[in-house]
């Protein structure tokens, strides 16, 4: 991306509970400090977002997208196989494409990597028709991810806790089946399946630690039955990206999946509700570009 280019910045002035709002004055004075040549847009809803970004396109200008991975994950889905590039400012709870990307929270310094320019092309992932750039998530994360969008007092990690806490008071064992394209079909009774193109979901729980960005597969992640108690003792294991090895988690490669359950369960993906089961998942290779540090992608712990 040229850096001298104009960027559009797509601000989510409700994000991570008002903090894309909150962040705005700070990124546009970075802006003019940098001499960068922008336009602010504040959006009104999800489709308008995505509509300012398309529209954006279109003149020449980048999207750079103030707000959490909900609107970044739309805008982006929106762009993708498009030759677009959108630029991220994490501004929600989670933040969690923008901390495996490398992509800095404080605006000094995510604008100056905007002002760079360095990119890097990444998949999308689609279920059901609907795009995402994360983690699909299916059974008790998608339930936790509900709680959390519902909850408005809470910040931060504390929210996502908060969430899986009240699913678990009450979780039953469900009953997946789990079908990868290459003929292979996993049933079995528990918590969850994720569906990974990235690494980490619910603000740094790195869910995926081996996920790739670019590499054209899904690492799918199903977390069978176990105790309640042995359930709770995996999230620290789930932040420090160990819960792989745990006897009740497996993890699957594929370019294309089948999911389906004995019970209705919703499909969240960037914090977002996007489809619901049975539900058919690809991936989108290379689709997106994205500003953002080259190199390796960041894993629990940094």
């Amino acid at each position: 991306m040229n850096a001298d280019g104009r960027q559009l910045l797509i601000v989510n002035p409700s994000s991570g509970s008002g903090r894309g709002r909150e962040l705005l004055p700070e990124v546009e004075r970075q802006m003019r400090a940098r001499r960068l040549d922008f336009g602010t847009v504040v959006t009104r809803s999800l489709e308008h977002g995505i509509a300012e970004a398309l529209a954006a396109v279109e003149r020449g200008e980048v999207p750079a997208v103030i707000g959490g991975d909900g609107l970044i994950g739309q805008i982006g889905g929106a762009l993708a196989g498009r030759g677009a590039t959108i630029g991220i400012v994490p501004g929600g709870r989670g933040n969690d494409l923008a901390r495996v990307l490398g992509i800095p929270t404080a605006p000094a310094e995510a604008v100056a990597l905007l002002a760079q320019g360095s990119t890097r092309r990444i998949d999308v992932g689609e279920v059901n028709g609907r795009r995402f750039l994360g983690i699909a998530s299916i059974g008790f994360e998608s339930i936790a991810n509900r709680i959390a969008n519902e909850t408005k007092l809470l910040r931060g990690e504390l929210v996502y806790l908060y969430a899986g806490l009240r699913v678990l008071a009450s979780w039953k064992p469900a009953s997946f089946s789990v079908e990868l394209d290459d003929g292979r079909t996993i049933s079995y009774p528990g918590y969850s399946v994720q569906v990974a193109n990235s690494r980490a979901l619910g603000g740094g729980f790195f869910i995926a630690p081996n996920a790739e960005l670019d590499d054209g597969l899904f690492d799918v992640v199903t977390v069978g039955h176990a105790s309640k108690l042995r359930f709770l003792g995996g999230l620290p294991k789930a932040r420090k990206g160990t819960l792989l090895g745990q006897e009740q988690v497996q993890v699957h490669r594929a370019a294309g999946v089948e999911v389906s359950a004995d019970r209705d369960f919703a499909v969240y993906a960037d914090g977002e509700h996007l489809a619901d089961l049975p539900a058919r998942l690809r991936v989108l290779p290379g689709a997106l570009t994205v500003i953002a540090p080259q190199g390796e992608l960041v894993g629990p712990g940094a």
